[in-house]
């Protein structure tokens, strides 16, 4: 399990726009349609990774928390299917039912929309403001597999609790830390 870092996309970046498959309903979804009131949060993630099996029913949570403050979560995986049939689509249909998933789970068959985010591993957080402007990238919390700190979701969940309140979110943002995605 080799740790990568974020990349950590400049504060102000407009979120590029996408329109992928969602796996649980079927159908395209664009991130038009997924936009939140308050915020967008934008995550890749995957279902083999240890780093995000770790987080998975941290997520869930966050999925079931926050839409009702006007606050929509959008999970993309963008893996290599060929290599990690684990991570297929019908495979991550199964997962985020079994898991509660209550946000889409969006498909990124040609890899071309985690290069757009410039996103390098899972998990890998972004949050977006009203404009669509990238006010968070990074950890969803300290907590890796292995190290006994508890899964919280602290930094992200500290960040859209400061987006609800209408106050600044700090800019100390550490890099979020997870298996590099699986390129073709």
């Amino acid at each position: 399990m080799v740790q990568t870092p974020s990349n950590m996309m400049p504060l102000g970046t407009k979120a590029p726009n996408f329109c992928l498959l969602d796996t649980v309903s079927g159908q395209q979804k664009s991130l038009e349609d997924l936009t939140g009131q308050l915020a967008t949060v934008v995550m890749f993630i995957c279902n083999h990774c240890p780093f995000v099996k770790h987080v998975q029913d941290e997520l869930a949570k966050l999925g079931q928390e926050y839409p009702s403050k006007g606050i929509n979560l959008i999970a993309i995986s963008s893996n290599d299917i060929e290599n990690y049939p684990e991570d297929s689509p019908d495979k991550m249909k199964q997962l985020a039912e079994s898991l509660g998933y209550e946000f889409p789970y969006l498909y990124d068959e040609t890899q071309e929309v985690a290069k757009l985010f410039d996103a390098a591993c899972t998990p890998d957080f972004y949050i977006f403001d009203q404009e669509l402007e990238c006010v968070y990238r990074g950890q969803l919390d300290d907590s890796r597999p292995g190290n006994n700190i508890p899964v919280t979701g602290k930094d992200l969940r500290n960040a859209l609790n400061s987006i609800i309140a209408g106050e600044q979110i700090s800019s100390h943002q550490k890099p979020s830390v997870g298996c590099n995605i699986k390129w073709k």
